[in-house]
């Protein structure tokens, strides 16, 4: 088959041009208030951005710092995580989330996820807390992955009976819920990110902070500047994590945007569902397998989740031979994520091997992720699904 070329212009996987030009003028606003203060790092507009992130979630407090990496990780070191612990995570995940543990002198235990969301399997969870060697596992991180909470219920029954500490990876989740609590208030702390391709984005890098334990938000801010309270006298190792104010001042322009943002993403997901059933590409999302006709599965949304779909995931067949034919007719996709951590080369000496985690590992053979940001258009998402049904026919 001769390749396919496309006159019409292509559906991206994200256009950030299309709702920059939406604010634009209260961004250059914002950003000139911070040139005339020359108040660049840590000043009142992070401040705002904290109190203002803080009310939003319904948390108690949130302290911004330099990237969603450094949230994890600061998370951690507030929540007393250390040399000689063990955090039991989810190896279907972007690497920071390992990453922040292991920087913090502990070790990432690897569980696997549920087929059916791609979260942290809680039944997975507690098996490995009644293993052998459970006795050091110092807290437990899951993930809300694509914008999706993991099952916080069976979550904090675990930090109850286990002693626990519940540090939730939201990079992916601003504006997420469970039982109508908002990621980042149900767990001990949380991490979020603000790299430019999430939901609430920055102009760079970013990251917030987010507990309701005051001891513990002071613990993170003095982590941030160097271990310092008071300039130039540290108490502890730190680090230098301080979120500048032109990015804080970014991200205050769009966090009022930012629920009407997630509610466009909510019916761009709902309609690429529809869509899919409509032309038999998939079935409606249900629990508990693939029927075997269908070349598209369908991921589930538990009915606790209020989900803000950072990206719109499907499980598909034949995906490697999928995505060329995709970009031939200038639709956009992208893989989350095509190599589980355990199977990470760097992580190697953890000991995991290919079938210790068998969903994840299929899942990272299986998973696509099709254009979603607030501006798409019908006609786009369209195109989306002909490009689609075209290859499956």
């Amino acid at each position: 088959m001769s390749e396919i070329t496309t006159t019409v212009a292509p559906v991206p996987m994200l256009d950030l041009k299309r709702q920059f030009a939406l604010i634009r003028e209260e961004i250059y606003a914002a950003i000139e208030e911070v040139c005339e203060s020359q108040h660049l790092v840590l000043g009142e507009a992070v401040q705002a951005f904290e109190r203002e992130s803080a009310s939003f979630l319904g948390a108690k407090a949130a302290v911004g710092c330099a990237s969603g990496t450094d949230a994890l990780w600061l998370a951690l070191e507030s929540c007393g995580v250390g040399a000689g612990d063990s955090v039991i995570t989810t190896s279907f995940s972007f690497f920071a989330t390992a990453s922040s543990i292991i920087r913090c002198g502990a070790r990432p235990v690897f569980v696997d996820i549920h087929p059916d969301t791609l979260n942290l399997d809680p039944g997975q969870v507690e098996a490995k807390l009644y293993s052998a060697g459970a006795a050091a596992v110092k807290a437990s991180m899951p993930v809300h992955l694509y914008g999706q909470c993991a099952d916080m219920d069976r979550f904090e029954r675990f930090s109850r009976d286990h002693s626990l500490k519940i540090v939730e990876d939201a990079a992916q989740a601003f504006g997420a819920s469970w039982r109508g609590r908002r990621a980042g208030t149900l767990g001990h702390a949380a991490g979020f990110s603000f790299y430019p391709t999430k939901n609430l984005s920055a102009f760079g890098d970013g990251g917030l902070v987010t507990t309701n334990d005051a001891e513990m938000a002071d613990h993170v801010r003095r982590l941030r500047n160097h271990g310092s309270r008071v300039r130039y006298y540290h108490e502890e190792i730190g680090w230098n994590s301080r979120l500048d104010s032109i990015q804080a001042a970014v991200l205050r322009v769009k966090l009022k945007y930012l629920d009407r943002w997630n509610a466009r993403r909510r019916e761009i997901a709902a309609r690429y569902d529809q869509m899919l059933v409509d032309c038999r590409l998939a079935a409606p999302a249900s629990r508990g397998g693939w029927a075997a006709k269908e070349p598209v599965r369908l991921l589930c949304t538990l009915p606790q989740a209020h989900h803000i779909y950072h990206q719109y995931v499907i499980r598909v067949k034949r995906r490697d031979e999928l995505r060329p034919f995709l970009t031939a007719r200038g639709v956009g996709s992208e893989v989350y994520y095509p190599v589980p951590l355990h199977m990470q080369d760097c992580f190697s000496y953890l000991g995991y091997r290919e079938g210790d985690l068998p969903h994840t590992e299929l899942a990272a053979k299986e998973v696509l992720a099709l254009p979603i940001f607030p501006e798409i258009t019908d006609d786009e998402q369209q195109r989306v699904v002909d490009a689609l049904r075209e290859f499956y026919r």
